[in-house]
């Protein structure tokens, strides 16, 4: 199985292969630099990050258009955690993204940064989950209004 990292990178795939129908380059749920740690060279590079649709995307510089070809993108449902990362790292305003099987880590700018990435992206962990199917709910809604109905 590819690793996050590589979950939508490839070859010479455009900007709207790559977003998989996500518009990033508009009205972003967060956007901003952060610093990342690559996946096999350990070396930190300053990436802009945009947060939309349940996907994390980075670019090389902010100026984000339609036309733009993210580096990278993490589908944030993959992830069980986004926190903290200060004690694992030892550096300043750091924070990880956790799956069963990988890590991935970050440096924000401030510790106010910091804290809204990792709220920004467990909001979105939530929201785009796939432990809640929409067919779960609609069973559980079904179930509930039979229970109701029998009841005298």
């Amino acid at each position: 199985m590819a690793s996050l990292w590589r979950a939508a990178l490839g070859g010479s795939r455009g900007a709207e292969d790559m977003g998989g129908g996500v518009e990033f380059w508009s009205n972003p749920e967060r956007a901003g630099w952060l610093t990342k740690q690559g996946e096999y060279i350990k070396t930190w590079r300053r990436r802009w990050f945009v947060l939309k649709q349940g996907k994390l995307f980075w670019f090389k510089e902010p100026g984000v258009t339609r036309a733009s070809v993210p580096r990278g993108v993490i589908p944030v449902a993959s992830c069980l955690t986004a926190k903290g990362a200060e004690d694992v790292l030892n550096r300043q305003f750091a924070f990880e993204l956790s799956t069963s099987r990988e890590t991935m880590y970050f440096i924000a700018d401030s510790e106010k940064e910091k804290e809204e990435w990792i709220n920004s992206i467990g909001r979105s962990i939530v929201q785009h989950s796939r432990s809640v199917t929409d067919s779960e709910v609609v069973d559980y809604d079904s179930t509930r209004h039979h229970a109701s109905a029998d009841q005298p």
